[in-house]
């Protein structure tokens, strides 16, 4: 397995503080994640675009709408319906010194590409003892929420990070957004980026983007709000649901911490054991289901390394152990508001 690496943004030329300023835009996720690939691409012209309907249609979702148009069809290629042949392709490319990023249209497409991730992809490094090098990143939209058809609202995350030699990460708000799939393309290791696709376009969810900041490390999980009675620790579209939990909970005065977790492999789970050593409780959120997922390793590791601290059994709140429902039944299956204050409800009286 490759060493775990821990990139840094790009280099950018000197500005003045109101050059700086001037740069700084309110994103949406998905316009964040446009401005991240446009910026990789213009610092490192090794940097290839590729995927289903990424060139001139922009993406299904826009994510890469004018990146084609400014970087022309060599570095942004539309290819053919075929997620092995894109990812077999990357691999290919990134032994030959190119940092591909590959697209997988909708998260359930991503199955046929599955054995040259996990077979190729993943090995390759640890395979030729370090002689090659794999800089692939996979762009994954996943979650439900947007009233799709089978197969386009899945949380497959836990296979992939179970994988040895893949690191995954997961954005859950713009300025992650533009930074993550920066580091995501700069490490030298397979990356698979899942993005929380019905928020890609939320306004609601719009924030300042500074490409002068410093962004946090790629591999690094981040305590979003303070609290004390419990913590929530979440990735992805689960952490806004945490959010809003904890503001409601705050107006009846119970005081909830929320870790946006980020990276998924390798977990970053140290300011998830230091919370619970004071707050005593934990509930973990995610779309995906229960039963062998991320949900369960956070579970098992607490219980690991905060036995003595806990006031309550570890709870989860996740999707169901049944496939993606149809779309006029997803509000039932998707962890929401009232089920995370439930199980924090259970939390503080047990």
């Amino acid at each position: 397995m490759a060493a775990p690496t821990q990139p840094v943004k790009p280099a950018k030329p000197t500005t003045t503080d109101s050059q700086a300023a001037a740069n700084v835009q309110k994103l949406t996720i998905g316009k964040a994640l446009n401005a991240g690939l446009r910026a990789a691409m213009e610092a490192d012209d090794k940097v290839i675009v590729m995927g289903e309907d990424v060139g001139k249609l922009g993406g299904v979702f826009r994510i890469t709408d004018g990146l084609q148009k400014d970087f022309g069809e060599h570095r942004v290629l539309d290819t053919p319906l075929a997620e092995s042949g894109i990812i077999g392709t990357a691999v290919g490319l990134a032994v030959r010194g190119f940092r591909p990023v590959c697209e997988i249209q909708f998260e359930g497409f991503i199955f046929p590409g599955f054995d040259q991730i996990s077979s190729q992809l993943a090995k390759l490094h640890y395979r030729t003892q370090g002689a090659i090098k794999v800089p692939v990143v996979i762009r994954v939209p996943f979650g439900g929420g947007i009233g799709a058809v089978e197969h386009h609202s899945e949380s497959p995350e836990s296979l992939f990070s179970h994988i040895p030699g893949l690191k995954v990460v997961s954005c859950s708000n713009p300025v992650d957004a533009y930074w993550m799939i920066q580091q995501a393309i700069q490490c030298d290791d397979p990356v698979l980026l899942f993005e929380p696709k019905r928020l890609y376009h939320s306004g609601a969810l719009k924030a300042p983007v500074d490409p002068s900041a410093t962004p946090d490390p790629l591999f690094a999980s981040r305590t979003v709000r303070q609290g004390t009675a419990a913590t929530l620790v979440a990735y992805g579209p689960s952490v806004q649901v945490c959010l809003d939990a904890a503001n409601a909970a705050a107006e009846e005065g119970t005081s909830l911490e929320v870790i946006d977790l980020r990276t998924l492999s390798p977990l970053d789970l140290e300011p998830v054991f230091e919370s619970v050593r004071r707050t005593g409780r934990l509930i973990a959120v995610s779309e995906a289901s229960a039963e062998s997922s991320l949900t369960s390793e956070i579970a098992a590791r607490v219980q690991q390394e905060c036995f003595y601290s806990l006031e309550a059994p570890v709870l989860r709140v996740t999707g169901f152990d049944t496939p993606y429902p149809p779309a006029k039944l997803e509000e039932h299956f998707l962890p929401d508001l009232d089920r995370v204050l439930h199980a924090v409800d259970r939390a503080l009286d047990w």
